[in-house]
């Protein structure tokens, strides 16, 4: 019976320190990590708040290399997307919205869509075309950064401050005045 209690006691302690553990890396404030480490290499990537996003290179429907770095020193919705998802469909208007009335204050929307859930390109250049997206674009073709980025809803929003540091993900459509306020969180 006593080895039973025992047992008890350390088990409640793992899970207590493992609950422990779990909220104190939940609650990263994203800014003040971002403002300690500026832009040296000490903020960990990953796809957690406070993390540094994870680099990748794609390429839009030019041909042109699109590398998620690139856009270091500005804020960055980074929007998975598909031509055929009906939230997807209703969200892009407000994305091109936010996009003409913030690209002047160091924001960008980088859409990479997900081509290989597509029946070809030709549904990605159509799409872009008939809604009027100006917004840079890469496809991703194989899954790969979908995949790296663990999109299961679509869309998926990832919102990262200036120094590549995500401060916000959005599982869903949001609308306009969801950015504007995720743009003012990742600027503060």
């Amino acid at each position: 019976m006593r080895k039973n209690w025992i047992a008890i006691i350390v088990l409640l302690g793992l899970i207590g320190w493992g609950v422990y553990d779990y909220m104190n890396r939940a609650n990263v404030n994203p800014i003040t990590a971002g403002e300690s480490a500026m832009e040296d290499d000490s903020i960990p990537i990953g796809l957690k708040v406070g993390n540094r996003a994870p680099d990748f290179t794609l390429y839009n429907l030019d041909g042109n290399e699109v590398k998620l770095s690139d856009y270091r020193g500005k804020t960055v919705l980074l929007n998975f997307w598909a031509s055929w998802c009906p939230p997807c469909r209703l969200e892009m208007p407000h994305m091109e919205k936010f996009y003409a009335k913030y690209a002047d204050k160091d924001a960008v929307v980088l859409a990479v869509n997900m081509t290989h859930l597509e029946e070809g390109k030709e549904h990605v250049k159509s799409f872009l075309k008939d809604f009027g997206l100006t917004f840079p674009h890469a496809l991703d073709e194989t899954g790969r950064i979908a995949d790296q980025y663990q999109v299961i809803a679509y869309p998926t929003t990832y919102v990262l401050n200036d120094k590549g540091v995500i401060t916000q993900r959005f599982q869903g459509a949001i609308d306009y005045n969801i950015m504007k306020e995720a743009y003012s969180k990742a600027v503060k």
